[in-house]
């Protein structure tokens, strides 16, 4: 039987995405996360896409078995100030009712 052995947390410039600009990155999550169904897992690639886009770092790890196949894991890490302001603007607060005009969904992780 095969054994999980963990995973390690990686520095980028330690890994194949050493040259990833933000751009690379939103489109490896669209490639990666396009094709799954449902609208919900759709908001979240979108949602992941603009916090990449907006400074979110990532984490990137590699998770090993012992018959030596290995899994790169990332992560967005805790959303950029940038990120927060964009979403806020995005859901346009209406000063004359005290409320939100539109909300914003991030969807769910796949």
């Amino acid at each position: 039987m095969v054994k999980y052995l963990g995973e390690t947390t990686l520095e980028q410039k330690d890994t194949k995405f050493k040259d990833f600009s933000p751009q690379d990155w939103a489109m490896y999550y669209v490639e990666k996360y396009g094709g799954i169904d449902g609208a919900h897992h759709k908001d979240w690639l979108l949602d992941q896409v603009a916090r990449i886009i907006k400074g979110t770092t990532l984490t990137i790890k590699i998770a090993k078995w012992d018959d030596g196949l290995e899994e790169y894991r990332v992560n967005t890490n805790e959303p950029s100030q940038k990120y927060l302001d964009w979403v806020e603007e995005m859901k346009c607060w209406d000063e004359d009712n005290e409320e939100y005009i539109y909300f914003y969904d991030e969807g769910i992780a796949p």
